[in-house]
């Protein structure tokens, strides 16, 4: 027989006398092809037929066929793996599991699988990167956290890692990128409270190390400037605190004389804390106080109704992640690779 067989990259029979999972040579069986022609069908050879390929991918998905990943690499050096490097802190209300529901998504359609490598906001971020470049142990790498002067993108770009990340960068290097627009979305932000008739603000904002601080923090300062309005400083919290800490100084905040008729918050989680130290300091949302709050999980109407806020889609930020690695992979020009989500508009949920 001329078609030769290529290693199988099935998984290795169970113990225990449970039957094989399907290999190639099954599919290779149940259409009457040969085991090359089912396997290049498999990968969208374009010298195979498309109804060939289709009917063979078909079978494939019916008897859960799936390639052993260490054949795999053994025959073409890829893992078939992505990597989404995560602080095991992040951000609550959903973001994690959205971001890693729209990678997945994303990727359900190809040969990768998404594989979460954490770490510890204790720990050097450089370190699960180093770990997954020098082990050869993903194909490419998502990173968040992004800060202006990256070491993980530094470190990447040096060793040719192919890599996406969830903010952007300010350090002249050119990468594949996905962002939310933070500046206009404080710009927003403080347009809707000055119409609302504030005039004292103050901002929750991230960490100041991280990129999006610039980005929320200058949007915030233009738009106060456009309006007229004055900041009332909120420098001891920043979003990566503890609902108790924010919540802590927020009602401190609002037992001074100068206390601010209306917030800006960077995330959801954070908002929870500013609504309950505006409420411990006697005051009511709404009436004495206004917010606008940033949420990736639509629940911030659950807790008040009266809060405004603008909605973040984390699950199209997973996606374009993917598909900004997927393309540096596959070698897509870097400038391709790269967007940017505007902001909902403000919306208020109250009757």
């Amino acid at each position: 027989m001329n078609d030769k067989t290529p290693p199988d990259e099935s998984a290795e029979p169970t113990a225990g006398g449970e039957a094989n999972p399907p290999t190639l040579k099954t599919i290779a069986f149940m259409t009457g092809l040969g085991v090359t022609t089912v396997s290049r069908a498999l990968k969208d050879a374009p010298e195979i037929g498309a109804a060939t390929r289709q009917r063979v991918q078909l079978v494939a998905r019916q008897i859960g066929y799936r390639p052993n990943r260490a054949g795999v690499r053994l025959r073409t050096g890829k893992t078939n793996v992505i990597s989404l490097v995560l602080n095991t802190e992040e951000q609550i209300g959903g973001f994690v599991s959205d971001l890693i529901y729209g990678i997945s998504e994303a990727l359900a359609q190809t040969p990768y699988h998404l594989v979460v490598t954490p770490y510890s906001r204790n720990n050097d971020p450089l370190e699960p990167v180093r770990y997954v470049v020098e082990t050869a142990s993903a194909d490419g790498v998502i990173i968040s956290r992004t800060e202006p002067d990256d070491k993980r993108v530094r470190y990447m770009t040096e060793r040719g890692m192919p890599f996406a990340t969830h903010g952007r960068t300010h350090m002249g290097i050119d990468h594949p990128f996905h962002d939310f627009d933070n500046h206009a979305y404080s710009v927003e932000a403080v347009k809707k409270l000055a119409a609302l008739g504030r005039k004292r603000l103050a901002l929750l904002a991230p960490p100041s190390n991280l990129s999006y601080y610039r980005h929320m923090r200058d949007g915030f300062a233009d738009a106060l400037m456009e309006h007229g309005l004055s900041e009332v400083p909120f420098p001891t919290a920043t979003v990566d605190h503890s609902i108790e800490d924010i919540r802590a100084v927020t009602s401190e905040l609002m037992r001074r004389p100068n206390r601010p008729d209306g917030f800006v918050s960077g995330a959801g989680a954070g908002t929870f804390a500013l609504v309950a130290g505006v409420e411990d300091a006697g005051f009511k949302l709404g009436q004495d106080v206004d917010i606008v709050s940033k949420q990736s999980s639509k629940l911030l109407h659950l807790l008040r109704p009266q809060l405004y806020v603008v909605n973040e889609d984390v699950r199209l930020a997973g996606a374009e992640l993917a598909r900004a690695v997927l393309g540096r992979i596959a070698g897509r020009d870097i400038a391709a690779l790269q967007s940017l989500s505007q902001p909902s508009a403000v919306e208020a949920y109250e009757a």
